[in-house]
Parts: structure tokens; C-alpha cells; sequence
């Protein structure tokens, strides 16, 4: 028998606000992420990893937004902060099923660890010396599991010139924790709104494209791309294999030229 596979959406960057009619760039992100769940709803993934930049607001109306949408799913559904959130208010609306706050997860053979990029008052993220820490013990402590790692900020330059201000400032000290530990396959992240990948010492980074506002790939400064919205369905194996798609939705929008 051909063993199942874990199926993971994640979902990122859907920058909601207090008032659900409320545009960034020309999108509405309430709307926009209702057509991604309902797609999700399709695909029937096993959990969703939110990987920041829920709100755009940073009001605690924003995450009872998201939380409206999202808990009809009934899936267990993983967060991390990005650079627009505000934990404090995360933790008071996203705690309690389907939303679930531990940060470390094991999933059918897959072990799983969710980092917190997000510094104060920065677009751009760092990862403590407390955190690098705490994920060179859980890799320790499971050897034996092929490893996801998810976190908001991206781990490499993906080819923008603006953005590369913005990304993870000590990358270099996470990829020393991740190449001290064979079992990590996977690196998620979000905050790009575009895809993103490559590979690095057998382990594929994976930038996904955001819920709403679509930023162009390889522009030297800010510019919107004309991408329908999306989201990554991940398919995990037991045994270390994956596979990956994005998918993308189409929703009704006035797209902003680059400003």
C-alpha cells in the first residue's frame, strides 16, 4: 500500500484590517483570502501554516477577521509573526482550536519548528540567540525526523534590491544551525509575496507567494506584479520525500501600477 502523505497549505502575508472592506494596493484582503480558503477547502490539507503578516493593522479586529474565516476550515491551524503583527494580540484571538500556538509539531513522521522572526519596530528580522538555541535543541532531540522550518522573514536574497534590506539580518546564523543537522529538508517563509525557491546542501527554501498583493520579482525597487493571489500545498513523506505546488486564485481586484 503506497503510504499517505502529510498535506500542508500554507498560507501567509494575508494583511487583514479592523474593517474587512479595507484595500492594500488595490486588493481587498479580506475577500482575497476567502477565495484562497475556499480553494483550501478543496484540497483538504491535514493542517495550515500561517506564516505571518496576518494583519496589516496590527488591531485585535483584524485577527477576529481572520479567525472568522479561517475556523470554518475545522484544520488545526500553526501561526508565526511577521513584521506587522502584534503577538500579544495574536495570542489573545488565535489560541483556542482550530488555532494552535506551540511552536514546535510532529505530524505523521514529519517534525516541525516555527520560528519567530519578527523584531520590534522592523521590517526586516532577526532570530535571537535564545531561538537559534531552542531549534538546535529540538533538531537534537529528534534526530531521527525529516524537519520543516517555518518563519516569516526570507533566508536568502531573492534578487530585489529593496527587499534585500528587509529580509533575515543573521541568516548566516541559521543556516549554521541547519547544516549541523542532516534530517532539516525544508525552509519555509513568507513576507516576499512572490515564489521563491532554492536549493542549499540538500535542503529547498521556499518563499510563497502572499493571499493578496503580489510583489514583482526582480525589480530594484518596490513594484507590484500582476499575480493572482495564492498560497503553497506542501505533500510530505515519511520518509523525507516532498512535493510542493502553489496555487494561485482569481479574484476580483483593480491592480496599482508601482509605486
Amino acid at each position: 500500500m503506497t503510504q499517505a502523505a502529510l498535506t500542508i497549505a500554507q498560507v501567509t502575508d494575508t494583511h487583514l484590517f479592523a474593517d474587512p472592506e479595507q484595500g492594500l494596493k488595490g486588493v481587498i484582503t479580506a475577500r482575497s483570502l476567502q477565495a484562497v480558503v475556499e480553494r483550501v477547502r478543496q484540497l483538504q490539507p491535514d493542517f495550515l501554516l500561517l506564516t505571518g503578516d496576518l494583519s496589516q493593522d496590527e488591531t485585535l479586529a483584524s485577527y477576529e477577521h481572520l479567525r472568522e474565516i479561517i475556523a470554518p476550515l475545522s484544520l488545526p491551524s500553526y501561526w508565526i509573526p511577521g513584521n506587522h503583527d502584534r503577538p500579544e494580540l495574536m495570542v489573545q484571538v488565535l489560541s483556542n482550536p482550530p488555532f494552535q500556538s506551540k511552536k514546535s509539531l510532529q505530524w505523521a513522521g514529519w517534525h516541525g519548528v516555527l520560528l519567530d522572526s519578527r523584531v520590534e519596530g522592523k521590517v526586516g528580522g532577526e532570530l535571537s540567540q535564545a531561538s537559534l538555541q531552542e531549534l538546535n535543541q529540538a533538531l537534537e532531540q529528534n534526530p531521527e525526523l525529516p524537519t520543516f522550518i517555518a518563519l516569516h522573514h526570507p533566508v536568502f536574497d531573492v534578487g530585489s534590491a529593496w527587499m534585500g534590506e528587509i529580509g533575515l539580518s543573521n541568516a548566516e546564523d541559521l543556516l549554521a544551525v541547519i547544516d549541523r543537522h542532516s534530517q532539516v529538508k525544508l525552509v519555509l517563509f513568507g513576507h516576499i509575496h512572490q515564489v521563491f525557491e532554492q536549493q542549499r546542501q540538500g535542503v529547498t527554501y521556499l518563499g510563497t507567494p502572499s493571499t493578496c498583493v503580489q510583489f514583482k520579482p526582480h525589480s530594484e525597487t518596490f513594484a507590484i506584479d500582476n499575480q493572482m493571489p495564492g498560497f503553497r500545498i506542501l505533500r510530505l513523506w515519511a520518509d523525507g520525500r516532498f512535493e510542493s505546488v502553489v496555487e494561485r486564485v482569481s479574484v476580483g481586484h483593480e491592480w496599482i501600477e508601482a509605486i
